[in-house]
């Protein structure tokens, strides 16, 4: 497991049924990509987050597979549209089997 993993996520508090909202999310992560060596020669292992996935009310919003090549932190910023009130899933899933995941509740006015 990666140390220091922390998710965070901005999601609006309300919204019209039927608005779109816009959703942003950051993980903070080292991203190593196993190309790089130590100070000692030995090549360091790969630790990425290779998958994130948002859900809204048990339904796919979104699905992003990461490859080596994406940056340290990674934050990602999308639009859903809020028919009913609900809560938001995120979920980080790393190399090494560790799963983070945060919720977002959103009402709707």
């Amino acid at each position: 497991m990666a140390k220091d993993v922390k998710p965070r996520v901005k999601v609006p508090k309300s919204a019209a049924a039927g608005e779109v909202v816009t959703i942003k999310t950051l993980i903070s992560h080292p991203m190593e990509s196993g190309q790089r060596k130590d100070k000692e020669g030995n090549v360091i292992p790969r630790s990425i987050i290779n998958r994130f996935t948002c859900d809204f009310n048990g339904q796919n919003v979104v699905d992003v597979k990461m490859e080596p090549a994406i940056s340290t932190n990674p934050y990602f910023e999308f639009d859903a549209k809020v028919d009913a009130a609900g809560e938001f899933k995120f979920t980080w899933y790393d190399d090494d089997g560790s799963v983070y995941e945060e919720t977002k509740p959103i009402e709707v006015a």
